[in-house]
């Protein structure tokens, strides 16, 4: 049966743009769309930059009432509106004061694939996201949808007056360029091992196709989550007159302000809180310093991000997590993300000694890790000051 390929591409223009997603079209332009959809035949449909979130509406709905497969390749940038807090695809006139009019609902894309076959539809994702939804990815799962197939990568905010591109959705269309498509999780990971030290800070998305009829039933299927889960949040004290105000949404005011000390002052009062109340390693506790991590990171401090990260890892192994725990292997992932952002010499190799001790306790899931720090302490050590 023919299969059916959609190339969505989307992220605002103007100061609010954070990913050139459109630039990764050409690449996956030059794929055939056999190899695309992994299928003999297949119909492509391309959205560049789309204006109008209806308008994307109107092309889910059509590739989602096609009988074959369906292929969905998603590059953009994630957002949240400032009234519900849900994540939208940010399109060409979105700014976050519109999100909850210019913008697309990712609640669409699940809903508008809800009633597929399961196990018709996988979806290919690569978005960044802004300050205020990755602090919601902390907490939240991005939902795409119980009966899809979901790969790819959730990125954090690029530097500032930097504008990041698709990396991962760039090396799947390479990938795929050589005329063969292998299964989609063997995509996945060779992907992600061609990127390297760039994605060891990213959310990774991994949901197997969804499962096929069997006799007796549907095969089990492990539930919609990210590869890494965030903490949950902490328990929030209850106010005796009236309800507080959520310190996220407060923290988060602060760094769209620029008033990065105030953000971390306000975190750090309440990791402080959680580790009098709850003990140091609780998840309450660590859970305020990841959000210190994440701020200092917003700061464009990597080296403070860094150190944050690898003391969270070394707080987790201490407490008696396994060195294969997702929370551990995220703070190291994080830590060494962060830590290849740092540009002085002195501080980079002090934190590269630290994290090289890490790395040969929690390897991660990513061929080639501990050597990618040994090499790059070698050539820091080779440079002179």
């Amino acid at each position: 049966m023919p299969g059916t390929v959609l190339l969505l591409a989307a992220s605002p223009v103007g100061k609010s743009r954070l990913v050139d997603a459109a630039s990764v079209l050409p690449v996956l332009a030059a794929v055939p769309p056999a190899v695309l959809s992994g299928t003999d035949t297949a119909n492509v449909v391309e959205l560049a930059d789309p204006l109008e979130p209806q308008a994307v509406l109107t092309r889910l709905r059509a590739v989602a009432a096609t009988p074959g497969p369906l292929t969905v390749f998603i590059a953009g940038q994630l957002a949240l509106d400032r009234r519900q807090h849900l994540p939208h695809l940010a399109l060409a006139r979105t700014t976050p004061a519109t999100v909850r009019y210019t913008a697309l609902p990712w609640q669409w894309i699940r809903e508008e694939f809800r009633l597929r076959s399961p196990g018709s539809t996988t979806l290919l994702v690569d978005l960044h996201a802004d300050a205020e939804a990755w602090g919601w990815l902390r907490t939240h799962a991005l939902d795409s949808g119980r009966n899809n197939a979901v790969f790819g990568r959730i990125a954090p905010p690029p530097s500032r007056r930097t504008l990041a591109v698709p990396a991962y959705m760039k090396t799947i269309a390479t990938i795929l360029r050589s005329g063969w498509r292998p299964p989609v999780e063997q995509l996945h990971q060779q992907a992600f091992t061609r990127l390297g030290p760039e994605a060891y800070g990213d959310v990774v998305l991994t949901v197997p196709p969804a499962p096929v009829a069997v006799p007796g039933g549907f095969a089990s299927r492990p539930p919609y989550r990210p590869e890494m889960p965030r903490p949950q949040a902490p328990d929030r004290p209850k106010a005796p007159d009236r309800p507080q105000e959520d310190p996220h949404v407060q923290i988060t005011a602060a760094v769209q302000a620029g008033r990065h000390q105030d953000a971390d002052a306000l975190a750090l009062a309440h990791e402080q809180a959680a580790t009098r109340a709850h003990g140091v390693a609780s998840e309450q506790a660590l859970h305020w310093s990841e959000v210190r991590a994440d701020l200092a990171m917003f700061a464009r401090d990597s080296a403070r991000s860094c150190r944050i990260w690898l003391t969270v890892a070394e707080t987790r192994l201490t407490a008696g997590q396994s060195p294969d725990a997702p929370t551990v292997e995220k703070a190291v992932d994080r830590a060494h993300h962060q830590w290849g952002q740092v540009r002085d010499k002195t501080q980079a190799q002090e934190l590269g000694a630290l994290l090289a001790q890490l790395r040969a306790r929690v390897p991660g899931r990513r061929p080639g890790a501990l050597e990618n720090v040994r090499k790059q302490l070698r050539e820091l050590q080779a440079t002179p000051f």
